[in-house]
């Protein structure tokens, strides 16, 4: 059985933090990127996050082996893909939000604890309009922890 490891990173451009605080509404204890490397418009980009006993579901899941849920790295793909199309598309977070639309294929490999960084590598396999769909895996140590396709639309907030 062989074990995949990250892809070697490509020469794209870095976003900041507060970059990421423009581009989606998510805050703290449910922002789940710190900052994106390798963005390529319309093509990929990696987010990073780093892992810390301090995370808000260590208290829960679980105090005495602690694992960072599935569903929350998955959510973080998520947050790296909607970033990735928000600065493709130039989309402003003032009256528009990016929604999941679906997630298809996931398998976890292997679990990520406190003290990881968590390298998703994500990368559109189409793109019409305000529509993307996303190829996403994480990896930690670059061993591939989660990998899932998953799709994203810009949607109007309601009035």
């Amino acid at each position: 059985m062989t074990t995949e490891t990250a892809p070697e990173a490509e020469t794209g451009i870095a976003i900041s933090y507060a970059e990421i605080l423009k581009r989606i509404p998510h805050r703290y204890p449910f922002l789940l990127i710190d900052r994106g490397e390798d963005w390529i418009k319309n093509k990929s980009m990696v987010g990073i996050k780093n892992v810390t006993f301090n995370e808000p579901f260590f208290q829960g899941h679980f105090p005495e082996n602690p694992v960072m849920p599935g569903v929350l790295i998955i959510e973080a793909l998520g947050q790296t893909g909607a970033v990735l199309m928000s600065k493709s598309l130039e989309v402003s977070v003032e009256g528009k939000t990016i929604f999941f639309m679906g997630v298809d294929g996931v398998k976890f490999r292997s679990p990520v604890r406190p003290g990881d960084q968590l390298r998703m590598h994500v990368e559109v396999t189409r793109h019409r309009g305000d529509v993307f769909k996303f190829s996403g895996k994480a990896y930690v140590n670059g061993k591939l922890c989660c990998e899932c396709e998953f799709a994203a639309m810009v949607v109007e907030n309601p009035q």
